[in-house]
């Protein structure tokens, strides 16, 4: 039996993207930060998203040279889409597309793992049983990237084991939150927490 952590950057005031979807403020940490973020995602033996996300980042990190590309294109996945498998058909044209282009130039050049994204499990279940179903798999935890209406979703229905967050020092106002769909209060235990150089928070919570 194997966890399903929460890994999500949030603004101080708890929200995960800003009321338009701005998501740059994210991408301010300190170098400190990125290493953290790219430690805690190397802990994942599957990375799972909602389609949104899927469709987002499936063209973008198999040709990425950022230092997130190894864990995101070496780790396998899973999207949660009622679509089935026809998700992933532009997905593999994509990659197609992308090495028939690349040559012998860097620029485009497919990343190791890059497949992975055309390989991807397809969830288009109900979303407990699949959870439950990936779950039981042996090997390293599960780690789910988003979006915010998949994380509001996996929150609510109390499928998470673990919630790693990278608090930013911004206050949005208002935004994307992910945990308004709660029934309950749900308390929460800090593990740990680590403070970096510009001022973000790597906040390690599990169910008290």
């Amino acid at each position: 039996m194997r966890e399903l952590i929460l890994t999500m950057s949030m603004s101080l005031d708890g929200f995960v993207s800003g009321p338009g979807g701005d998501v740059q403020w994210i991408f301010s940490g300190d170098q400190e930060a990125i290493a953290w973020k790219v430690e805690n995602l190397w802990r994942a033996g599957l990375i799972i998203m909602g389609s949104r996300s899927f469709l987002e980042m499936a063209p973008f990190w198999p040709t990425s040279t950022l230092v997130f590309a190894p864990p995101m294109n070496q780790i396998p996945k899973a999207v949660f889409s009622k679509q089935g498998p026809a998700i992933l058909q532009a997905t593999i044209k994509g990659l197609r597309d992308a090495q028939a282009q690349a040559g012998d130039t860097p620029t485009g050049r497919l990343q190791p793992g890059a497949e992975s994204w055309a390989e991807a499990y397809v969830a288009s279940g109900d979303l407990a049983d699949e959870i439950a179903k990936l779950k039981a798999e042996d090997g390293k935890p599960i780690m789910a990237l988003g979006g915010g209406a998949f994380a509001r979703s996996l929150i609510a229905q109390n499928l998470v084991d673990e919630y790693a967050l990278m608090v930013h020092p911004i206050a949005l106002g208002k935004g994307l939150p992910i945990f308004s769909d709660l029934p309950a209060p749900r308390p929460l235990k800090l593990v740990s927490s680590k403070a970096f150089p510009l001022g973000s928070v790597s906040q390690i919570y599990r169910p008290a």
